[in-house]
């Protein structure tokens, strides 16, 4: 897509080949700006009508990121945590602003609006100084946090990473940054399936923040070798993540598909990676947790054990074939056949 309008337009066509009802997450990025740019660091609703708009018509929720990269006051990586006083004041306006806008979605779509705060900040190699850069983060985010944001429409998330290319061997807003700084300030800390080393399970981080946060705030990724985002899957830890989802109440959670392929149409990734976490939770909701868990505290391990294996082989196509019908969404591949369609007719045409 080359404008908004495209966004939306290729973002309707994903969503009507999806069963249920959907929420998008906006980049602050994405304000459509009518020719004329607005910075940053004074971004407001304005920008962000049209989304709005949209969102109104097709019956959407909407949620929010601001956007701490691709700009030119974030060229060597660092923002909130950046040694320059007038680089951290610049964010932490567009930090402010972003909440403003948070509120905006909240209130105009009758919604409450996720708003997830992600820094890149970090060094490639060692630092001379770690506890420095912590320090100017937290700073300015109590300063962002400082600014009374409705509760009631606007839920700041904060979102934490081992590490990423460029800041190999630091991370200002590691896991455990992330964990002290929410727990003090009474905001929800963020986990993201790709954020942490390739053996962690990060299914079973969850249980750990539903008991001490209240609610759990989560991005669905998956990584490859290191934070890549890939398309996901309905692999073993997808179908882990989607029964702790279900075993401890969707309605404790905040999730959100975290994940790009430019390899492939576009479209078409949208579409498989959301039916995949879809299927999943389905296939978490047909098991029979509440027997497992009774074998579980009764020590009969063979039992659970057994079971646990045959009940990833039972039949759920029928229950989501019936769910895709009542939608009115096809059940099977055959949407691929309605994406090549669309590739054929608007995607190649764009120059």
């Amino acid at each position: 897509a080359r404008t908004p309008a495209e966004l939306m337009q290729d973002l309707e066509f994903a969503l009507a080949l999806i069963p249920g009802s959907h929420r998008v997450n906006l980049h602050a990025c994405y304000g459509v700006h009518g020719g004329k740019i607005t910075d940053r660091d004074k971004l407001s609703p304005k920008e962000f009508k049209p989304w709005v708009d949209w969102a109104k018509k097709n019956g959407y929720g909407l949620d929010f990121n601001p956007t701490f990269f691709s700009h030119p006051l974030a060229a060597d990586g660092l923002t909130l945590s950046n040694p320059d006083k007038s680089i951290r004041e610049f964010w932490i306006r567009h930090g402010i602003q972003c909440l403003k806008i948070a509120e905006y979605f909240g209130k105009e779509l009758g919604s409450p609006c996720s708003i997830n705060f992600w820094m890149p900040d970090g060094y490639k190699d060692e630092p001379s100084d770690r506890l420095g850069p912590r320090q100017r983060m937290a700073d300015s985010l109590d300063k962002i946090f400082k600014y009374r944001y409705d509760r009631k429409n606007c839920i700041p998330l904060l979102e934490s990473k081992l590490f990423g290319i460029g800041v190999e061997s630091y991370t200002v807003a590691s896991h455990e940054f992330v964990m002290g700084y929410a727990m003090k300030r009474g905001i929800l800390g963020l986990l993201d399936m790709g954020h942490f080393h390739l053996s962690e399970n990060v299914a079973d981080k969850i249980s750990s923040f539903l008991l001490f946060f209240g609610k759990v705030a989560f991005h669905i990724s998956r990584p490859v070798r290191w934070d890549s985002d890939h398309v996901i899957r309905q692999n073993d830890d997808l179908r882990a993540a989607a029964q702790e989802i279900v075993k401890m109440g969707p309605e404790n959670f905040i999730i959100a598909l975290d994940y790009f392929d430019a390899s492939i149409n576009r479209v078409a990734a949208w579409v498989l990676g959301m039916r995949n976490m879809q299927k999943e939770l389905l296939k978490a909701m047909l098991t029979p947790n509440g027997q497992l868990k009774e074998l579980q505290d009764k020590g009969d391990f063979t039992s659970q054990l057994v079971l646990q294996e045959e009940y990833k082989n039972y039949p759920f196509e029928a229950v989501w074939a019936e769910f895709c019908r009542r939608e009115g969404v096809p059940a099977f591949e055959q949407w691929l056949d309605k994406v090549r369609k669309y590739e054929q007719t608007v995607l190649s045409k764009r120059v």
